[in-house]
């Protein structure tokens, strides 16, 4: 910690060393194998009353769908729309304290440059609503985090105003909160997560040995880091070999608590 209070982590070597091409939505289980599906994963979530060691919620290209570990099979239990559509998939998201899904859409990856054509959908008894439109990724390349109101009751959000404004050269991606309230902020291009305050003001960040952030996770009080490849070699030789990486820290202070997924029927 410097004089300023500036707090700084440094991480030097992965903690799984996975070479993941796109590392992210981590989730941590009793009991670890690889599933191989026919469609990229975006998110992961628990499921109200049913044990995430035989099943968990994941957002895949339509909406969301409910995975069986132990067949590695998936079915959805919620799309985008009625009619999807087939150049957008679903990227980052999560369930709030009622259970509701949100989650986040954007240009699919095979398609060449993103549009602004994704969005931010909430899922809940009624269906789906897009609520944001409009989006070009919604975990943001345009290097700024916005707030909203939120009514709990209802799920419907208002008053959208700019929370943080990144000065950096690369865009604020995954992250989570802790429990005073801190924003834990993976930067893709950066080689570091930032520590902002519930001000948005930004006061500490950990340092890595490779560019490419993309998520975070608390257990306990360490922090774990996703990360994707580094092909272009941007960051030297070193960030090359380590991108893909899944790293951690210990930062002294635990996550919230993530809410799961309640599963309409």
């Amino acid at each position: 910690m410097t004089a300023s209070n500036f707090e700084v982590w440094t991480v030097e070597e992965p903690y799984v060393d996975c070479h993941c091409k796109l590392g992210e939505g981590p989730l941590r289980k009793g009991d670890q194998h690889t599933i191989q599906l026919d469609r990229p994963v975006t998110v992961t979530a628990d499921i109200e009353g049913v044990n995430p060691a035989e099943k968990i919620l994941i957002g895949i290209k339509y909406g969301l769908a409910v995975l069986d570990r132990k067949t590695g099979t998936y079915e959805y239990v919620a799309k985008l729309t009625e009619s999807p559509n087939e150049r957008v998939r679903t990227n980052d998201g999560g369930a709030d304290i009622k259970g509701r899904f949100w989650l986040g859409t954007m240009t699919d990856f095979n398609l060449g440059e993103f549009q602004p054509e994704g969005g931010l959908f909430r899922f809940d008894s009624s269906g789906s609503s897009e609520l944001i439109k409009e989006l070009t990724i919604p975990n943001s390349v345009g290097c700024e985090i916005f707030a909203f109101d939120y009514d709990v009751e209802t799920g419907e959000i208002s008053n959208k105003r700019l929370f943080y404004k990144h000065e950096g050269s690369g865009g604020p991606d995954g992250f989570r909160v802790d429990v005073n309230g801190f924003i834990w902020h993976a930067v893709y291009g950066e080689s570091r997560v930032l520590k902002i305050n519930p001000e948005g003001k930004l006061v500490g960040e950990v340092r890595l040995p490779t560019r490419n952030i993309t998520c975070t996770q608390f257990v306990g009080t360490e922090l774990y880091i996703t990360t994707a490849n580094d092909d272009e070699a941007e960051g030297g030789e070193r960030s090359k070999n380590l991108g893909g990486g899944l790293f951690k820290v210990d930062v002294g202070v635990e996550g919230l608590p993530l809410f799961p997924y309640k599963l309409q029927v």
